[in-house]
């Protein structure tokens, strides 16, 4: 942490390892996901030691105080030196963990997966629906010339 007194935000959240690089920080903030003091932010706006950065990394919101500034992207454990994740954040997000870690698989969503492949029966019924769709739903030049 070197004697800068504001620096890029683009370039704060891509040192302090938010993202990956600078573009992904420079479109996240583009769609809105960051935003600086409760106000909106461009990629361009100074960020000081003090401010209040709420992004989203993923589905996981995260609002964080800027601590120190770097010039330049170092250690993951150097990184984290540059901001303090706040109570009401970290509280949030053990509770987003736990609801993720409790919800149902998403292949049990879709219906009837769980039941297994279908019989040769099923299969039959499937294969007639199938068949028959183009009879009954489609409409036919023959149709439209009434």
């Amino acid at each position: 942490m070197s004697e800068l007194l504001s620096m890029r935000l683009d370039k704060w959240l891509w040192c302090a390892r938010f993202y990956k690089t600078r573009s992904l920080a420079v479109e996240e903030i583009g769609k809105g996901r960051v935003s600086l003091n409760g106000a909106h932010a461009k990629p361009a706006r100074e960020v000081r030691v003090g401010d209040t950065i709420a992004l989203r990394q993923g589905q996981v919101p995260r609002t964080v105080v800027v601590r120190g500034l770097s010039g330049m992207r170092g250690p993951a454990p150097v990184a984290q030196q540059l901001y303090e994740e706040t109570a009401d954040s970290l509280v949030l997000r053990q509770q987003l963990a736990e609801q993720r870690r409790l919800a149902p698989e998403p292949a049990d969503a879709i219906a009837g997966r769980h039941d297994g492949r279908p019989t040769k029966r099923d299969r039959r019924s499937i294969d007639q629906v199938r068949s028959n769709w183009g009879e009954r739903w489609s409409a036919s030049v023959d149709d439209l010339k009434r």
